[in-house]
């Protein structure tokens, strides 16, 4: 099993170029499932979750082809199967997005119960709660989530309660060739949300509401294929500045839009750095200057999001103060705490709260990754530590995160990857 082991050098510099959004490319490779002509994808990240998403719906007889610069073309013409097994589900909680597409255009689906990253319950009785509203009829048995239609989806008035971006994905995609209107209520804002959506009128569907709370979709009786490039990764991009914040360098990450993380661009501003933007460039300039605590209380978008947390934790663990984390989104999100414990961090959890006394010094050890976000934490700290860290199970990174040694060592760090 591979492990990175960080070995602190100090200050970094330089530019990083930011991948395409996972959390973009895992809907919109499944929603291509919903075209009748080939689709042509650019941008997305050469990562683990998105070479299972290609593993599934190839095994259902889509045609997957790569080009000379690594786009992606993504022929559904011909679906052969409509199952999603649980030996490619079980390692991916996104899978479930291909219930939505092969209902709404086969009136059939078999979809194994997802995994993934245990960080907590995701429920998916939303997304069935939903399709049943439509029209659908669902059943789950032996892991498996069964659903059938006979003729089209029916449009019909849905709130999500709590807001859900999977849901509000699944939901979406099964809409968009649904007979009649459908309304979702309480939806999910985040940029990957909205980007599927582009993506889908681009394809033909007819939906309004982007980017706000409440999703009107109006069904159409086919969609086609399209050119598409997937938005850049706001959670790559915000990882890579808290690097700059922790070992108090100057970084820019490139190809990214800084407005997918305003409130991260205000709390970094809150710690004490320095950031500036361009139409597609943070900067973030830590020289010199006092890493300060700062308080947050997870949200979806547009407020804090989930997946910064982690790093957000590792810089208050470094800044001069105490603050709190609230993690309202995920139950289970503190399961780094106890290993940046380890490495001399002064961290207590209280329920979904996390009280944090910065230190001035980490301490190298050997830690234990326990999800996608929590492995970047981790990293954060063994790039100021003394000694070297040794981050086990980096499985998780490799979830989400491209190239990350390579970023790395284009800004300086000392990082590289074993291999038991």
């Amino acid at each position: 099993m591979d492990k990175l082991v960080i070995d602190n050098r100090g200050e970094l510099s330089g530019t990083i170029d930011i991948s395409g959004a996972k959390n973009a490319a895992l809907p919109i490779l499944m929603g291509s499932l919903l075209a009748e002509t080939p689709v042509k994808l650019s941008n997305v990240p050469h990562l683990m979750d998105v070479t299972t998403t290609i593993q599934l719906i190839g095994s259902m007889g889509v045609e997957v082809m790569f080009d000379e610069e690594l786009r992606i073309e993504i022929d559904a013409s011909n679906v052969t199967s409509k199952e999603a097994p649980y030996d490619l589900v079980k390692t991916m909680r996104a899978s479930i997005l291909v219930l939505g597409p092969l209902l709404a255009r086969f009136g059939e689906a078999k979809v194994s119960l997802p995994g993934g990253c245990a960080i907590g319950s995701r429920p998916v009785n939303i997304h069935i709660d939903g399709m049943e509203k439509m029209g659908a009829e669902i059943e789950v048995e032996n892991g498996y989530i069964i659903a059938r239609s006979e003729g089209r989806l029916k449009g019909a008035d849905i709130l999500m309660e709590p807001v859900t971006v999977t849901g509000t994905e699944n939901l979406m995609m099964a809409a968009v060739l649904a007979e009649g209107v459908t309304t979702l209520r309480n939806a999910a804002r985040e940029p990957e949300v909205s980007d599927l959506a582009t993506f889908l009128v681009k394809m033909g569907a007819k939906i309004s509401g982007i980017g706000t709370d409440t999703l009107v979709i109006e069904g159409v009786e086919r969609l086609h294929g399209v050119d598409y490039e997937v938005i850049p990764d706001r959670i790559e991009a915000g990882t890579y500045l808290a690097a700059a914040a922790v070992t108090k360098s100057k970084l820019t990450v490139n190809k990214v839009n800084p407005i997918h993380l305003g409130v991260v661009l205000d709390k970094f501003r809150e710690a004490g750095a320095k950031v500036t933007t361009t139409a597609n460039s943070i900067t973030l300039d830590m020289r010199d200057r006092e890493l300060l605590p700062v308080d947050i209380v997870t949200d979806p978008y547009p407020l804090f999001p989930t997946d910064m947390q982690a790093q957000f934790l590792i810089m208050n663990a470094l800044a001069s103060g105490e603050s709190t984390i609230k993690e309202t989104i995920f139950e289970n999100r503190f399961m780094h705490v106890s290993e940046l414990i380890r490495m001399g961090a002064d961290i207590k959890v209280d329920g979904k709260t996390a009280r944090i006394k910065g230190v001035k010094e980490l301490y190298g050890a050997p830690v234990m990754a326990t999800d996608l976000r929590a492995s970047a934490s981790l990293i954060l700290a063994g790039l100021v530590a003394s000694g070297d860290t040794v981050v086990n199970r980096v499985y998780h990174i490799d979830r989400g995160y491209e190239l990350i040694e390579e970023k790395f060592h284009k800004v300086g760090a000392h990082i590289y990857r074993l291999t038991d």
